[in-house]
């Protein structure tokens, strides 16, 4: 609990170090608090159950959704069964997420099937990195599933940085379709359209109740700015926490500096923990 309110971080990455290439190392030793590698991760690149444990529950966290990606030409491999040590440790506060990408998972639904059994809360589309645009139809059977098992789709809308990103595929008006052809699915857009795309993320979220803004990788101080021409109070209500883990210092000041942009206290706890909870399966 932050406060006495659920605090869930939507948005965090324990990879194993080694599948990565050097530009993810790089970003979190830029952005991530100082000596959190020798804290967290073991000599071979592991993450350490325990430390990670020990760290999120400091900050207050009653859940973190753990991510996993395949993105070869950009970030490397960050692999599900990865995160399976860490979740069996403690499965209350670790929550998996799914991950596929058309270009080398096949049949799609079969392998996002496989971590749905093993417990994935929601399926992470990358469509910058994985090079892919989310209306493909290749990907539909596993909205499908999705929609079948009531699980969440988080995608990522946001510019990147990392080499071999493809920041043309970040805008959020391509899942129009899916919302469309889905009404019943959860559609989550982390990073809320960072870069060109906040208002058609805002817009897009206002219109469909089924629609979220996840705030990973958003600093708080700057989220009046990127929504200004939207009511913020309405707005927020449809936010999801998230840091995208390592790449912030501190997740509970993360956290209280969202609420101290003048959130009341209903919607504070939807922003901390609520819609989560209300979002991805079993929290």
């Amino acid at each position: 609990m932050l406060d006495g309110t659920l605090f869930v971080d939507a948005h965090v990455h324990v990879p194993v170090l080694g599948s990565l290439k050097p530009a993810w190392l790089e970003w979190m030793h830029e952005f991530g608090a100082p000596g959190l590698v020798d804290r967290v991760w073991d000599a071979d690149g592991r993450p350490r159950p325990a430390a990670l444990r020990e760290l999120f529950l400091a900050e207050g966290l009653d859940h973190a959704m753990l991510f996993c990606e395949y993105s070869p030409k950009a970030t490397g491999y960050q692999h599900f069964d990865d995160l399976l040590p860490v979740v069996e440790h403690d499965p209350v506060l670790f929550r998996p997420v799914a991950n596929v990408n058309p270009h080398l998972h096949f049949p799609l639904a079969a392998e996002l099937t496989r971590q749905l059994d093993h417990g994935a809360a929601a399926l992470k589309l990358h469509p910058v990195h994985g090079g892919f645009r989310c209306d493909d139809a290749a990907l539909y059977p596993a909205y499908q599933v999705l929609v079948e098992r009531g699980v969440p789709l988080v995608v990522h809308c946001g510019t990147s940085s990392f080499p071999g990103s493809r920041n043309e595929l970040a805008d959020p008006a391509t899942l129009l379709p899916v919302v469309r052809d889905f009404p019943d699915l959860h559609v989550v857009l982390a990073h809320g359209g960072r870069g060109w795309w906040y208002d058609a993320a805002a817009s897009m979220a206002l219109a469909n109740p089924r629609v979220w803004i996840e705030l990973s990788g958003l600093p708080p101080k700057r989220l009046p700015d990127y929504y200004s021409r939207f009511s913020l109070p309405r707005l927020a209500r449809t936010w999801i926490f998230g840091t995208d883990w390592p790449g912030v210092p501190g997740t509970a000041a993360n956290a209280r500096a969202v609420v101290g942009l003048g959130l009341d206290d209903e919607t504070a706890a939807l922003v901390l923990g609520g819609n989560a909870q209300q979002v991805y399966a079993g929290l």
